[in-house]
């Protein structure tokens, strides 16, 4: 039977970490995630020392599954060479034995000392969700410059709390709201009526305030009144203005003589750039 009804009691134990995880990815994401800690703030790497790196407390969705680092710990990173740079990667090792048996550690990859620009080190083809046995997931990087470690960088994606993306699709007022790992898109319809002659504004706030976000963008099309879209009308041009993380102004230029009523469809897309 390939078909089972996971939160539904069957009498034996049934449910697996595959379960789990795969309904996790489906509602986060195939990929690697950190989340806020208990202060609000995404914790990160940091360098205990030239050989030492402080990993902190940390919340992980790796793949679907959850991961937690809970107590700060530190892993060995190798000394560098005078004149050399290399790039090491501090891993999440994931894997799963015979008897599927999983377990996690972190662990690094060493990369390749270079007179020149480093890269990072090759990671280990291999995926949770594809049943691997073991899956390399960087979480972060040391840049080593001669002998110095330079300050870590982030490699997971941060994921927002539902609080700020509420749920996957929502109602706000007369916009929809999608959330995104990342960010969100929104989608509303404006009335607009369209001076002749001359330009005319309408102000659109935005669902959720952009200001926890890095930028956006917004598409508009123009529509009749029964909502479907028309071709573009020669007359007519539409910009948007004033950008705020609160909204942004819609401006349009109605080059004919006559006054024309019109709707607006407003698409914004809200979304953060960090790694």
């Amino acid at each position: 039977m390939t078909m089972n009804l996971i939160t539904g009691k069957a009498g034996a134990p049934h449910i697996t970490s595959s379960d789990q995880g795969a309904m996790q990815a489906g509602l986060v994401g195939n990929g690697n995630y950190l989340l806020q800690g208990s202060d609000g703030k995404f914790p990160a790497v940091t360098m205990q020392s030239a050989n030492k790196a402080l990993i902190p407390v940390l919340n992980l969705v790796i793949e679907g599954r959850y991961a937690r680092v809970t107590a700060a710990e530190t892993v060995t990173i190798e000394s560098g060479v005078t004149g050399r740079n290399r790039n090491d990667l501090i891993c999440v090792k994931y894997t799963r034995d015979s008897n599927n048996i999983e377990t996690i550690a972190l662990a690094v990859l060493k990369g390749t000392a270079t007179s020149g620009t480093a890269a990072d080190p090759t990671v280990p083809s291999g995926s949770i969700l594809n049943n691997s046995g073991t899956v390399w997931i960087p979480i972060a990087r040391i840049p080593i410059s001669g002998i110095t470690a330079r300050t870590p960088v982030m490699l997971v994606k941060q994921l927002p709390p539902m609080s700020q993306l509420w749920d996957s699709v929502t109602q706000s007022g007369e916009w929809v709201v999608v959330a995104r790992p990342r960010g969100y898109d929104a989608y509303c319809v404006a009335s607009m009526i369209f001076k002749p002659n001359t330009n005319t504004s309408i102000d659109i706030k935005l669902p959720i305030e952009a200001a926890n976000w890095n930028s956006y963008s917004v598409e508009l099309q123009l529509m009749n009144n029964n909502q479907n879209k028309v071709p573009s009308f020669n007359n007519i041009s539409m910009i948007t203005n004033s950008h705020s993380a609160k909204g942004f102004q819609i401006v349009a230029w109605n080059a004919g003589s006559t006054q024309l009523s019109y709707r607006i469809a407003v698409t914004v897309h809200v979304f953060d750039t960090k790694q």
